[in-house]
């Protein structure tokens, strides 16, 4: 039987290569920045690790400013934060 490919993303923070499902993929709307618990939101998505420290590195070296061509907004900051400390609770 053959094995199924896990698909493989990068964290804009610390630019690690880890499986699709462990990260937290953020989506570029027209009203800003949002996080895609699903990930099948529509929109422009980056991915980052289910860590505040990554959080805070791509808000310091502007990383969603490059990827996704969007500000981060402190509401947006702060919707991020909650999905990382809701998985990191479970």
């Amino acid at each position: 039987m053959k094995t199924k490919k896990v698909p493989v993303r990068m964290c804009i923070a610390c630019r690690e290569g880890r499986p699709k499902k462990e990260l937290v993929r953020v989506v570029a709307l027209e009203s800003g920045l949002l996080p895609d618990e699903t990930g099948k939101a529509h929109g422009r998505g980056a991915y980052l690790c289910p860590d505040v420290e990554c959080l805070d590195k791509a808000r310091n070296i502007k990383a969603f400013d490059r990827a996704l061509e969007t500000a981060m907004s402190e509401d947006a900051y702060n919707a991020i934060k909650r999905v990382i400390l809701r998985r990191g609770l479970k």
